[in-house]
């Protein structure tokens, strides 16, 4: 018989919490780096790399906004956005 305690159910939920952004970010960034180059072209490494370190939320905004990209100036130009708003 095992014995579980509040905090160790609350470890569980937490982690299980946390795998599933985990998981959300993920997918998210993936999506991005898929629709970016159909949408504006090759996407250098540096820019892969500031794309890899947004959060959730901010993927979630980038991949609404890449739908009005026309080139790679505009994936600057809303990221440099996010930087000033940090």
């Amino acid at each position: 018989m095992q014995i579980v305690t509040s905090w160790m159910e609350e470890g569980i939920e937490q982690g299980k919490q946390l795998g599933k952004e985990e998981g959300k970010q993920s997918e998210a960034l993936s999506l991005i780096m898929r629709q970016l180059p159909k949408r504006i072209g090759a996407v250098n490494p540096s820019l892969q790399e500031r794309i890899g370190q947004l959060s959730l939320t901010q993927l979630e905004d980038l991949a609404e906004a890449l739908l009005d990209f026309s080139s790679v100036a505009d994936l600057e130009a809303h990221l440099q956005r996010i930087g000033e708003e940090k």
